[in-house]
């Protein structure tokens, strides 16, 4: 028992102190019932994403359809090259040329908004600074030493992190926050809506139907509520003579 509970202390410190040297991150406040946002972010997601991050798990069609997109519109602005309304959005990006570029494989983003979280992607999308030792020149608070280029810096504009003091003598600094240096094409109010809709529609993709879910679960609740009370009646029917 004792070698049990060191063996899962030993496998959970490496979670545990991820945690605590986390990034704090920002609330996303998407709303998936905004189809407007949706529209937007998936107009985002095509225009910068698509060329590295597939979508794999989603059909162009199916896509159109939820977020309200008629066929004209989808073969006009979000198909690109051969791809036909029925196929799954795939990026055209080798992976020998992802490894080559990036030095890793690229992501299938489909699930990342479950497997991270919306705030994560939303504070991500925020938090690259200007760092002269990366091979893009840049970093990110989120996911320190990233190997992806910021693709929506030409929208947002260049950052710089603002450091602390070290804590202690030959320690190292901490970021504290980061600066705007140079404005990007957007405003800041802009770009955060723009980051907003982006996330929205990941979190879409990951669940296209969670309100569906949702809504459901709302009357499975309400008919599990009636049934207990029926059952409780039949119960106190059923024991009236014994008690």
């Amino acid at each position: 028992m004792r070698k049990l509970i060191i063996a899962t202390m030993l496998l959970l410190s490496p979670a545990l102190l991820s945690a605590a040297e986390a990034v704090k991150l920002e609330h996303a406040d998407i709303d998936l019932r905004d189809q407007a946002s949706l529209q937007r972010g998936a107009k985002y997601y095509f225009n910068y994403c698509l060329g590295c991050h597939s979508l794999e798990h989603m059909r162009y069609n199916s896509m159109a359809e939820d977020l309200g997109i008629d066929e004209a519109a989808l073969r006009e602005q979000l198909l690109f090259g051969d791809a036909k309304p029925g196929d799954l959005i795939t990026s055209s990006m080798r992976e020998d040329d992802a490894l080559k570029w990036f030095g890793t494989a690229v992501p299938d983003l489909t699930l990342v908004t479950r497997w991270r979280s919306p705030n994560w992607v939303y504070s991500y999308l925020k938090g690259y600074y200007l760092d002269d030792t990366r091979p893009y020149g840049v970093n990110n608070v989120v996911f320190p030493l990233v190997g992806m280029p910021h693709t929506l810096g030409e929208l947002q504009g260049r950052q710089e992190a603002v450091f602390s003091e070290p804590k202690e003598p030959g320690g190292e600094p901490v970021i504290t926050g980061l600066k705007l240096v140079e404005e990007g094409s957007v405003t800041p109010q802009e770009y955060d809506t723009i980051v907003r809709d982006l996330t929205a529609f990941l979190t879409y993709a990951g669940e296209p139907y969670q309100l569906e879910r949702q809504r459901l679960g709302v009357y499975v609740l309400l008919f599990l509520g009636v049934l207990f009370i029926l059952m409780y009646l039949l119960k106190k029917e059923y024991w009236k003579d014994v008690h």
